[in-house]
Protein backbone atom coordinates (compact mmCIF):
# COMPACT_ATOMS: atom_id res chain seq x y z
CA UNK A 1 0.00 0.00 0.00
CA UNK A 2 1.37 3.35 -1.18
CA UNK A 3 1.80 6.21 1.51
CA UNK A 4 2.62 10.12 -0.13
CA UNK A 5 2.71 12.50 2.36
CA UNK A 6 0.07 15.87 1.54
CA UNK A 7 0.73 19.54 1.97
CA UNK A 8 -2.74 20.85 2.03
CA UNK A 9 -3.30 24.62 2.80
CA UNK A 10 -6.81 25.94 5.13
CA UNK A 11 -8.36 25.23 8.50
CA UNK A 12 -9.79 22.27 9.37
CA UNK A 13 -13.23 22.15 10.46
CA UNK A 14 -13.87 21.85 13.99
CA UNK A 15 -17.38 20.61 14.10
CA UNK A 16 -15.73 17.29 15.29
CA UNK A 17 -14.21 18.86 18.62
CA UNK A 18 -17.35 19.30 20.36
CA UNK A 19 -18.14 15.24 20.03
CA UNK A 20 -14.90 14.44 20.73
CA UNK A 21 -15.43 13.44 24.18
CA UNK A 22 -19.12 12.07 24.06
CA UNK A 23 -19.69 8.86 25.25
CA UNK A 24 -18.91 5.84 23.34
CA UNK A 25 -17.29 8.07 20.46
CA UNK A 26 -13.85 7.81 18.96
CA UNK A 27 -12.10 11.07 17.18
CA UNK A 28 -9.33 10.16 15.10
CA UNK A 29 -6.71 13.05 13.78
CA UNK A 30 -5.28 11.90 10.75
CA UNK A 31 -2.87 13.94 8.19
CA UNK A 32 -4.47 12.99 4.85
CA UNK A 33 -7.50 12.48 3.15
CA UNK A 34 -9.13 9.35 1.53
CA UNK A 35 -9.18 9.50 -2.33
CA UNK A 36 -12.54 8.21 -2.56
CA UNK A 37 -14.51 5.45 -1.08
CA UNK A 38 -14.49 2.58 -3.34
CA UNK A 39 -11.58 1.05 -2.20
CA UNK A 40 -10.59 -1.22 -5.31
CA UNK A 41 -10.00 1.97 -7.13
CA UNK A 42 -6.88 2.87 -4.46
CA UNK A 43 -3.99 1.60 -3.39
CA UNK A 44 -3.00 4.18 -0.43
CA UNK A 45 -2.58 4.10 2.98
CA UNK A 46 -4.91 6.77 4.13
CA UNK A 47 -7.84 5.65 1.82
CA UNK A 48 -7.27 1.74 3.20
CA UNK A 49 -7.57 3.67 6.98
CA UNK A 50 -10.73 5.57 5.99
CA UNK A 51 -12.83 3.11 3.56
CA UNK A 52 -11.02 -0.36 3.58
CA UNK A 53 -11.21 -1.12 6.88
CA UNK A 54 -14.19 0.36 8.41
CA UNK A 55 -16.47 -0.38 5.24
CA UNK A 56 -15.49 -2.99 3.85
CA UNK A 57 -15.25 -7.03 4.75
CA UNK A 58 -13.26 -8.89 2.39
CA UNK A 59 -13.53 -12.68 1.42
CA UNK A 60 -10.74 -13.50 4.17
CA UNK A 61 -8.56 -11.71 6.27
CA UNK A 62 -6.13 -11.63 8.68
CA UNK A 63 -6.18 -12.49 12.34
CA UNK A 64 -5.59 -8.64 14.40
CA UNK A 65 -2.04 -7.57 14.44
CA UNK A 66 -0.75 -10.63 12.66
CA UNK A 67 -0.07 -11.62 8.83
CA UNK A 68 -2.06 -15.19 9.26
CA UNK A 69 -5.04 -15.21 6.79
CA UNK A 70 -7.81 -16.25 8.82
CA UNK A 71 -11.40 -16.54 7.77
CA UNK A 72 -13.65 -13.10 6.38
CA UNK A 73 -16.86 -13.53 4.49
CA UNK A 74 -15.52 -17.32 3.51
CA UNK A 75 -15.94 -18.84 6.39
CA UNK A 76 -14.00 -22.10 5.03
CA UNK A 77 -12.38 -22.97 2.08
CA UNK A 78 -10.92 -25.90 -0.16
CA UNK A 79 -8.10 -26.02 -2.21
CA UNK A 80 -7.80 -28.62 -5.22
CA UNK A 81 -4.55 -31.06 -5.05
CA UNK A 82 -3.42 -29.23 -8.07
CA UNK A 83 -3.35 -25.61 -6.55
CA UNK A 84 -5.55 -24.39 -9.37
CA UNK A 85 -9.04 -24.86 -7.85
CA UNK A 86 -10.48 -22.61 -4.61
CA UNK A 87 -13.90 -23.06 -3.14
CA UNK A 88 -15.06 -20.49 -0.70
CA UNK A 89 -18.41 -21.18 1.54
CA UNK A 90 -19.66 -18.17 2.43
CA UNK A 91 -20.70 -17.16 5.89
CA UNK A 92 -24.31 -16.83 6.41
CA UNK A 93 -26.42 -14.09 7.99
CA UNK A 94 -24.02 -11.19 6.80
CA UNK A 95 -26.10 -7.83 6.46
CA UNK A 96 -25.29 -4.98 4.27
CA UNK A 97 -25.20 -1.23 5.32
CA UNK A 98 -28.47 0.22 5.50
CA UNK A 99 -28.48 4.02 4.97
CA UNK A 100 -30.28 7.51 3.87
CA UNK A 101 -29.01 5.94 0.55
CA UNK A 102 -29.58 2.14 0.44
CA UNK A 103 -32.11 -0.24 2.34
CA UNK A 104 -31.10 -4.04 1.34
CA UNK A 105 -33.84 -6.52 0.98
CA UNK A 106 -31.32 -9.37 1.34
CA UNK A 107 -28.26 -10.68 3.18
CA UNK A 108 -24.77 -11.26 1.35
CA UNK A 109 -24.42 -14.13 -0.70
CA UNK A 110 -22.54 -15.28 -3.92
CA UNK A 111 -23.97 -13.02 -6.25
CA UNK A 112 -21.90 -10.15 -4.46
CA UNK A 113 -18.74 -12.01 -4.33
CA UNK A 114 -19.34 -12.90 -8.10
CA UNK A 115 -20.43 -8.95 -9.01
CA UNK A 116 -17.09 -7.83 -6.85
CA UNK A 117 -14.76 -10.15 -8.98
CA UNK A 118 -15.93 -9.73 -12.18
CA UNK A 119 -16.79 -5.95 -11.89
CA UNK A 120 -12.42 -5.54 -11.58
CA UNK A 121 -11.56 -8.28 -13.56
CA UNK A 122 -13.93 -7.96 -16.28
CA UNK A 123 -13.46 -5.29 -18.71
CA UNK A 124 -16.79 -5.08 -20.17
CA UNK A 125 -18.78 -5.17 -16.67
CA UNK A 126 -21.06 -2.25 -16.39
CA UNK A 127 -19.12 -1.29 -13.14
CA UNK A 128 -15.80 -1.47 -14.79
CA UNK A 129 -14.95 2.07 -16.29
CA UNK A 130 -15.92 4.24 -13.65
CA UNK A 131 -12.74 3.66 -12.01
CA UNK A 132 -11.00 6.59 -14.37
CA UNK A 133 -7.25 5.67 -13.29
CA UNK A 134 -8.11 1.70 -13.18
CA UNK A 135 -7.62 -0.42 -10.63
CA UNK A 136 -4.28 -0.18 -9.85
CA UNK A 137 -3.31 -2.81 -7.03
CA UNK A 138 -5.80 -5.43 -8.83
CA UNK A 139 -3.74 -4.67 -12.32
CA UNK A 140 -0.17 -4.37 -10.34
CA UNK A 141 -0.78 -7.88 -8.58
CA UNK A 142 -1.46 -9.09 -12.31
CA UNK A 143 -5.11 -10.97 -11.50
CA UNK A 144 -6.32 -10.32 -14.67
CA UNK A 145 -3.95 -13.58 -15.60
CA UNK A 146 -4.41 -15.33 -12.82
CA UNK A 147 -8.46 -15.94 -12.59
CA UNK A 148 -9.11 -18.15 -14.93
CA UNK A 149 -13.57 -18.12 -13.70
CA UNK A 150 -15.21 -17.33 -10.89
CA UNK A 151 -18.26 -19.43 -10.74
CA UNK A 152 -21.64 -19.53 -8.55
CA UNK A 153 -21.91 -23.55 -7.38
CA UNK A 154 -25.02 -22.24 -4.74
CA UNK A 155 -26.09 -19.39 -3.35
CA UNK A 156 -23.30 -19.61 -0.56
CA UNK A 157 -20.61 -21.10 -2.77
CA UNK A 158 -18.15 -19.93 -5.36
CA UNK A 159 -15.61 -21.46 -6.91
CA UNK A 160 -12.78 -19.29 -8.20
CA UNK A 161 -10.01 -21.27 -11.31
CA UNK A 162 -6.55 -20.33 -11.51
CA UNK A 163 -4.57 -19.96 -14.97
CA UNK A 164 -1.81 -21.67 -12.62
CA UNK A 165 -0.59 -22.07 -8.80
CA UNK A 166 -0.49 -18.81 -6.59
CA UNK A 167 0.97 -19.17 -3.34
CA UNK A 168 -0.07 -15.92 -2.18
CA UNK A 169 -3.42 -16.04 -3.71
CA UNK A 170 -5.44 -16.59 0.02
CA UNK A 171 -3.40 -13.24 1.20
CA UNK A 172 -4.38 -11.44 -1.22
CA UNK A 173 -8.15 -11.85 -0.97
CA UNK A 174 -7.99 -10.65 2.66
CA UNK A 175 -6.64 -7.53 0.83
CA UNK A 176 -8.99 -4.29 0.78
CA UNK A 177 -8.26 -3.52 -3.00
CA UNK A 178 -8.67 -6.95 -3.88
CA UNK A 179 -10.83 -9.38 -1.99
CA UNK A 180 -13.36 -6.28 -0.75
CA UNK A 181 -17.33 -7.80 -1.22
CA UNK A 182 -19.56 -5.18 -2.61
CA UNK A 183 -23.75 -5.53 -3.06
CA UNK A 184 -24.84 -6.34 -6.04
CA UNK A 185 -28.09 -5.32 -5.45
CA UNK A 186 -26.72 -1.86 -4.38
CA UNK A 187 -24.86 -1.69 -7.52
CA UNK A 188 -28.30 -2.77 -9.67
CA UNK A 189 -29.81 -0.13 -7.96
CA UNK A 190 -27.16 2.76 -9.04
CA UNK A 191 -26.71 1.27 -12.43
CA UNK A 192 -30.22 1.70 -13.12
CA UNK A 193 -30.28 5.14 -12.10
CA UNK A 194 -27.07 5.71 -13.93
CA UNK A 195 -25.26 6.09 -10.98
CA UNK A 196 -22.58 3.56 -10.25
CA UNK A 197 -19.67 6.43 -9.63
CA UNK A 198 -21.92 6.65 -6.11
CA UNK A 199 -20.26 3.66 -5.22
CA UNK A 200 -17.30 5.98 -4.93
CA UNK A 201 -19.19 8.77 -2.61
CA UNK A 202 -22.09 7.02 -1.08
CA UNK A 203 -20.24 3.42 0.04
CA UNK A 204 -22.14 0.30 1.15
CA UNK A 205 -20.01 -2.68 2.41
CA UNK A 206 -20.65 -5.40 5.14
CA UNK A 207 -17.93 -3.35 7.48
CA UNK A 208 -17.98 -2.81 11.38
CA UNK A 209 -18.87 1.04 10.46
CA UNK A 210 -21.57 2.73 8.35
CA UNK A 211 -20.49 6.08 6.54
CA UNK A 212 -23.05 8.82 7.78
CA UNK A 213 -21.10 12.21 6.33
CA UNK A 214 -17.99 13.25 4.62
CA UNK A 215 -17.13 17.12 4.61
CA UNK A 216 -14.37 16.63 1.93
CA UNK A 217 -10.89 17.01 3.82
CA UNK A 218 -11.98 17.53 6.85
CA UNK A 219 -14.28 15.37 8.52
CA UNK A 220 -15.49 11.68 8.31
CA UNK A 221 -18.34 10.04 10.31
CA UNK A 222 -19.30 6.85 10.83
CA UNK A 223 -21.88 5.31 13.15
CA UNK A 224 -21.10 1.63 14.46
CA UNK A 225 -22.70 -0.85 12.26
CA UNK A 226 -25.60 -2.57 14.42
CA UNK A 227 -26.26 -5.89 12.89
CA UNK A 228 -22.40 -6.57 12.05
CA UNK A 229 -21.58 -10.04 12.04
CA UNK A 230 -18.29 -9.87 13.94
CA UNK A 231 -19.96 -8.43 17.09
CA UNK A 232 -21.18 -4.82 17.04
CA UNK A 233 -17.70 -2.28 17.85
CA UNK A 234 -17.63 -1.23 21.30
CA UNK A 235 -17.52 2.75 20.00
CA UNK A 236 -20.93 4.21 18.95
CA UNK A 237 -19.63 6.49 16.73
CA UNK A 238 -16.18 7.09 14.89
CA UNK A 239 -14.96 10.22 13.80
CA UNK A 240 -11.68 10.85 11.35
CA UNK A 241 -10.68 14.38 11.64
CA UNK A 242 -8.66 15.22 8.75
CA UNK A 243 -5.78 17.44 9.86
CA UNK A 244 -3.02 18.26 7.62
CA UNK A 245 -1.05 20.27 9.61
CA UNK A 246 0.67 17.55 12.02
CA UNK A 247 1.82 20.52 14.19
CA UNK A 248 -1.79 21.00 14.79
CA UNK A 249 -2.53 17.18 15.08
CA UNK A 250 -0.30 17.13 18.47
CA UNK A 251 -1.89 20.34 19.57
CA UNK A 252 -5.47 18.51 19.43
CA UNK A 253 -4.55 15.43 21.10
CA UNK A 254 -2.78 16.96 23.85
CA UNK A 255 -5.90 18.93 24.35
CA UNK A 256 -7.98 15.60 24.18
CA UNK A 257 -9.58 16.48 20.84
CA UNK A 258 -8.29 13.88 19.15
CA UNK A 259 -8.42 9.72 21.27
CA UNK A 260 -6.25 8.83 18.72
CA UNK A 261 -3.92 10.97 16.23
CA UNK A 262 -1.26 9.76 13.34
CA UNK A 263 2.38 11.22 14.48
CA UNK A 264 5.41 11.99 12.81
CA UNK A 265 8.68 10.06 14.35
CA UNK A 266 9.64 13.68 15.27
CA UNK A 267 7.04 14.18 17.27
CA UNK A 268 6.57 11.37 19.73
CA UNK A 269 9.32 12.88 22.55
CA UNK A 270 6.25 16.23 22.63
CA UNK A 271 3.48 13.45 23.20
CA UNK A 272 5.18 11.07 25.08
CA UNK A 273 5.59 14.09 28.08
CA UNK A 274 1.99 13.96 28.37
CA UNK A 275 0.68 11.94 31.25
CA UNK A 276 -2.86 11.42 29.39
CA UNK A 277 -1.14 10.47 26.63
CA UNK A 278 1.12 7.01 25.53
CA UNK A 279 2.36 6.23 22.04
CA UNK A 280 2.31 3.16 20.44
CA UNK A 281 4.93 2.06 18.52
CA UNK A 282 4.98 -0.68 16.02
CA UNK A 283 7.74 -1.54 13.01
CA UNK A 284 5.44 -1.92 10.01
CA UNK A 285 6.09 -3.78 6.85
CA UNK A 286 7.21 -0.46 4.97
CA UNK A 287 10.14 0.74 2.86
CA UNK A 288 10.43 4.78 1.63
CA UNK A 289 12.01 4.46 -1.59
CA UNK A 290 13.00 7.07 -4.08
CA UNK A 291 11.26 5.22 -7.66
CA UNK A 292 13.71 6.86 -10.83
CA UNK A 293 11.31 6.55 -14.18
CA UNK A 294 13.65 4.07 -16.20
CA UNK A 295 11.89 5.14 -19.03
CA UNK A 296 12.85 8.89 -19.15
CA UNK A 297 16.22 10.41 -20.64
CA UNK A 298 19.18 9.93 -17.78
CA UNK A 299 16.88 8.23 -15.18
CA UNK A 300 16.99 5.14 -18.03
CA UNK A 301 20.42 5.00 -17.43
CA UNK A 302 22.37 2.43 -15.10
CA UNK A 303 25.04 4.40 -14.34
CA UNK A 304 22.82 8.00 -13.77
CA UNK A 305 20.49 5.88 -11.18
CA UNK A 306 23.53 4.27 -9.34
CA UNK A 307 25.04 7.90 -9.24
CA UNK A 308 22.01 9.05 -7.45
CA UNK A 309 21.90 6.46 -4.72
CA UNK A 310 25.74 6.97 -4.35
CA UNK A 311 25.26 10.70 -3.93
CA UNK A 312 22.82 10.02 -0.78
CA UNK A 313 23.68 10.61 2.67
CA UNK A 314 21.42 8.99 4.00
CA UNK A 315 22.10 9.38 8.18
CA UNK A 316 21.73 12.98 7.49
CA UNK A 317 18.09 12.39 5.78
CA UNK A 318 16.86 10.53 8.66
CA UNK A 319 18.16 13.01 10.67
CA UNK A 320 16.31 15.73 9.11
CA UNK A 321 13.11 13.70 8.58
CA UNK A 322 12.66 11.11 11.15
CA UNK A 323 15.50 12.91 13.90
CA UNK A 324 17.46 9.92 13.65
CA UNK A 325 14.50 7.07 14.74
CA UNK A 326 14.45 5.20 10.81
CA UNK A 327 16.98 2.56 9.76
CA UNK A 328 18.98 2.94 6.42
CA UNK A 329 17.23 0.92 3.56
CA UNK A 330 19.16 -1.66 1.20
CA UNK A 331 16.55 -3.64 -0.27
CA UNK A 332 13.19 -2.86 -1.35
CA UNK A 333 11.77 -5.23 0.98
CA UNK A 334 10.67 -4.85 4.62
CA UNK A 335 13.07 -6.30 7.08
CA UNK A 336 10.11 -7.83 8.52
CA UNK A 337 9.43 -10.01 5.94
CA UNK A 338 10.41 -13.92 4.87
CA UNK A 339 13.33 -13.72 2.54
CA UNK A 340 14.80 -10.49 3.41
CA UNK A 341 18.43 -9.97 2.40
CA UNK A 342 20.22 -9.10 5.13
CA UNK A 343 23.30 -8.68 2.89
CA UNK A 344 22.89 -6.34 0.65
CA UNK A 345 24.75 -2.99 1.43
CA UNK A 346 24.10 0.76 1.31
CA UNK A 347 25.39 2.60 -1.35
CA UNK A 348 27.79 5.55 -0.45
CA UNK A 349 30.64 7.61 -2.70
CA UNK A 350 30.26 11.07 -4.12
CA UNK A 351 33.16 10.69 -5.93
CA UNK A 352 32.26 7.64 -7.81
CA UNK A 353 28.83 9.41 -8.38
CA UNK A 354 30.93 12.07 -9.76
CA UNK A 355 31.81 9.36 -12.43
CA UNK A 356 29.34 7.88 -13.63
CA UNK A 357 26.78 11.25 -13.91
CA UNK A 358 29.68 11.87 -16.37
CA UNK A 359 29.88 9.14 -18.25
CA UNK A 360 26.20 8.83 -18.48
CA UNK A 361 26.33 12.25 -20.36
CA UNK A 362 24.02 14.17 -18.18
CA UNK A 363 24.24 17.84 -19.82
CA UNK A 364 22.97 19.70 -16.44
CA UNK A 365 19.00 19.34 -17.04
CA UNK A 366 16.80 19.60 -14.32
CA UNK A 367 15.55 16.13 -12.96
CA UNK A 368 12.13 16.52 -11.88
CA UNK A 369 11.63 15.17 -8.47
CA UNK A 370 7.86 14.59 -7.33
CA UNK A 371 6.74 14.42 -3.75
CA UNK A 372 4.19 15.58 -0.92
CA UNK A 373 4.71 17.09 2.29
CA UNK A 374 3.16 16.86 5.56
CA UNK A 375 5.45 19.04 7.45
CA UNK A 376 8.82 20.96 7.41
CA UNK A 377 10.34 17.69 8.65
CA UNK A 378 9.65 15.95 4.92
CA UNK A 379 10.82 19.32 3.21
CA UNK A 380 14.04 19.40 5.23
CA UNK A 381 14.53 16.26 3.62
CA UNK A 382 14.07 17.25 0.15
CA UNK A 383 15.99 20.05 0.67
CA UNK A 384 18.69 17.43 1.85
CA UNK A 385 18.57 15.12 -1.17
CA UNK A 386 18.40 18.28 -3.57
CA UNK A 387 22.14 19.36 -1.77
CA UNK A 388 23.79 15.96 -2.14
CA UNK A 389 22.80 15.76 -5.32
CA UNK A 390 24.18 19.36 -6.69
CA UNK A 391 27.60 18.43 -4.74
CA UNK A 392 28.01 15.86 -7.44
CA UNK A 393 26.54 18.25 -10.51
CA UNK A 394 22.66 16.70 -10.96
CA UNK A 395 20.45 19.79 -10.33
CA UNK A 396 17.06 18.49 -9.47
CA UNK A 397 13.83 20.40 -9.04
CA UNK A 398 11.09 19.51 -6.66
CA UNK A 399 7.17 19.84 -7.54
CA UNK A 400 4.69 19.04 -5.01
CA UNK A 401 1.20 17.64 -4.73
CA UNK A 402 -1.68 16.53 -3.28
CA UNK A 403 -1.68 12.97 -2.70
CA UNK A 404 -4.22 12.01 -5.27
CA UNK A 405 -2.55 14.22 -8.36
CA UNK A 406 0.58 13.04 -7.02
CA UNK A 407 -0.32 9.17 -7.53
CA UNK A 408 -1.78 10.02 -10.67
CA UNK A 409 1.09 11.67 -12.34
CA UNK A 410 3.34 9.56 -11.16
CA UNK A 411 1.66 6.55 -12.12
CA UNK A 412 1.31 8.49 -15.30
CA UNK A 413 5.20 8.37 -15.30
CA UNK A 414 5.55 11.96 -15.61
CA UNK A 415 8.47 11.86 -13.26
CA UNK A 416 11.91 11.78 -13.51
CA UNK A 417 11.94 10.97 -10.01
CA UNK A 418 9.22 10.11 -6.80
CA UNK A 419 9.83 9.96 -3.37
CA UNK A 420 7.03 7.28 -1.60
CA UNK A 421 6.69 4.60 0.92
CA UNK A 422 4.99 1.24 0.69
CA UNK A 423 3.45 -0.48 2.98
CA UNK A 424 3.06 -4.21 2.68
CA UNK A 425 -0.55 -5.63 3.10
CA UNK A 426 0.11 -9.29 3.38
CA UNK A 427 3.05 -10.07 4.16
CA UNK A 428 4.11 -11.88 1.59
CA UNK A 429 7.36 -11.05 -0.32
CA UNK A 430 5.10 -10.80 -3.62
CA UNK A 431 3.13 -8.01 -2.27
CA UNK A 432 6.41 -5.52 -2.65
CA UNK A 433 7.47 -6.47 -5.82
CA UNK A 434 4.48 -7.30 -8.17
CA UNK A 435 2.88 -4.27 -7.65
CA UNK A 436 5.59 -2.18 -7.75
CA UNK A 437 8.18 -3.23 -10.04
CA UNK A 438 6.16 -5.99 -12.48
CA UNK A 439 5.63 -5.20 -16.32
CA UNK A 440 1.93 -5.31 -15.77
CA UNK A 441 2.26 -2.57 -12.82
CA UNK A 442 3.22 0.23 -15.30
CA UNK A 443 -0.11 0.13 -16.99
CA UNK A 444 -1.96 -0.19 -13.86
CA UNK A 445 -0.06 2.54 -12.71
CA UNK A 446 1.71 0.98 -9.45
CA UNK A 447 5.16 0.92 -11.34
CA UNK A 448 6.33 4.07 -10.41
CA UNK A 449 9.78 2.94 -11.82
CA UNK A 450 8.33 2.28 -15.25
CA UNK A 451 10.60 -0.56 -15.01
CA UNK A 452 9.89 -3.76 -17.20
CA UNK A 453 12.59 -6.52 -16.70
CA UNK A 454 12.31 -9.48 -18.39
CA UNK A 455 14.45 -11.79 -15.59
CA UNK A 456 12.87 -9.80 -13.07
CA UNK A 457 9.20 -11.38 -14.06
CA UNK A 458 10.58 -14.65 -14.39
CA UNK A 459 11.52 -14.69 -11.35
CA UNK A 460 8.23 -13.54 -10.19
CA UNK A 461 6.18 -16.18 -12.05
CA UNK A 462 8.94 -18.89 -10.24
CA UNK A 463 7.87 -17.09 -6.66
CA UNK A 464 4.46 -17.22 -7.49
CA UNK A 465 3.86 -20.70 -8.40
CA UNK A 466 6.61 -22.31 -5.87
CA UNK A 467 5.04 -23.55 -2.85
CA UNK A 468 8.24 -24.43 -0.67
CA UNK A 469 9.41 -21.70 1.54
CA UNK A 470 13.02 -22.39 1.13
CA UNK A 471 12.59 -22.25 -2.68
CA UNK A 472 10.82 -19.27 -2.70
CA UNK A 473 13.55 -17.16 -0.25
CA UNK A 474 15.99 -18.20 -2.62
CA UNK A 475 13.65 -16.97 -5.57
CA UNK A 476 12.95 -13.28 -3.90
CA UNK A 477 16.98 -13.20 -2.67
CA UNK A 478 17.97 -13.37 -6.22
CA UNK A 479 14.63 -10.71 -7.22
CA UNK A 480 16.00 -8.19 -4.47
CA UNK A 481 20.23 -8.65 -5.93
CA UNK A 482 18.52 -7.99 -9.19
CA UNK A 483 16.37 -4.49 -8.43
CA UNK A 484 19.89 -3.51 -6.26
CA UNK A 485 22.21 -4.46 -8.74
CA UNK A 486 19.87 -2.36 -11.53
CA UNK A 487 19.15 0.20 -9.62
CA UNK A 488 15.54 0.18 -10.35
CA UNK A 489 14.39 1.56 -6.90
CA UNK A 490 16.45 3.25 -4.58
CA UNK A 491 16.30 2.25 -1.06
CA UNK A 492 16.13 5.30 1.35
CA UNK A 493 14.80 4.00 4.89
CA UNK A 494 12.53 1.73 7.05
CA UNK A 495 10.63 3.81 9.84
CA UNK A 496 8.52 2.60 12.85
CA UNK A 497 4.77 3.60 12.52
CA UNK A 498 4.00 6.07 15.59
CA UNK A 499 0.00 6.54 16.65
CA UNK A 500 -0.52 8.80 19.66
CA UNK A 501 -3.17 7.00 21.88
CA UNK A 502 -5.27 8.66 24.68
CA UNK A 503 -5.43 6.54 28.35
CA UNK A 504 -9.27 6.48 28.29
CA UNK A 505 -8.88 4.54 24.82
CA UNK A 506 -8.85 0.05 25.50
CA UNK A 507 -7.65 -2.63 22.93
CA UNK A 508 -6.07 -0.16 20.50
CA UNK A 509 -3.64 -2.89 18.08
CA UNK A 510 -1.43 -1.48 15.03
CA UNK A 511 -1.77 -3.50 12.18
CA UNK A 512 1.52 -4.64 10.27
CA UNK A 513 0.34 -3.13 7.47
CA UNK A 514 0.37 0.61 8.53
CA UNK A 515 -3.60 0.64 8.98
CA UNK A 516 -5.54 1.36 12.09
CA UNK A 517 -8.60 -1.09 12.92
CA UNK A 518 -11.09 0.40 14.99
CA UNK A 519 -14.19 -2.57 15.60
CA UNK A 520 -12.05 -4.24 18.49
CA UNK A 521 -11.24 -0.92 20.39
CA UNK A 522 -13.47 1.18 23.40
CA UNK A 523 -13.10 4.49 24.98
CA UNK A 524 -13.59 5.01 28.92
Amino acid sequence: MIVVHALKAGALALAFAASAHAAGTLTVCTDGAPEGFDIVQYDSLVTEDAAGIPLYDKLLAFKPGSTQVVPGLAEAWDISPDGLVYTFHLRKGVKFHTTAWFKPTREMNADDVLWSVNRVNDKLHPAHGIAKSGYPYWTGMEMPALIKSIEKLDAMTVRLTLTHPEAPVLADLAMSSIGSVYSAEYAAQLQAAGKLDELNTQPIGTGPFVLKSYQKDAVIRYDANPVYWGGVPKIDKLIVAITPDTSAIVQRVKAGECAVATLSVAQAANVESDPNLKVARSQPLMTSYLAPNNKHRYTSDKRFREALWLAIDKTSYIQAVYAGNATVATSFLAPGIWSYDSTLRNRRDPERAKQLVKASGYDGSEIKLFAAARDGNILRGVEVLQADWAKVGIKVAVQLYEVGELLKRSGRGEHDLVLASWFGDNGDPDNFFTPNLSCAAITGGGNKAQWCNKDFEALLEQGRQATDIKKRTEIYTRAQRLIYDEVSMIPMVHRPQLTAVHKRVRGFVQTPFGGRDFRGVSID
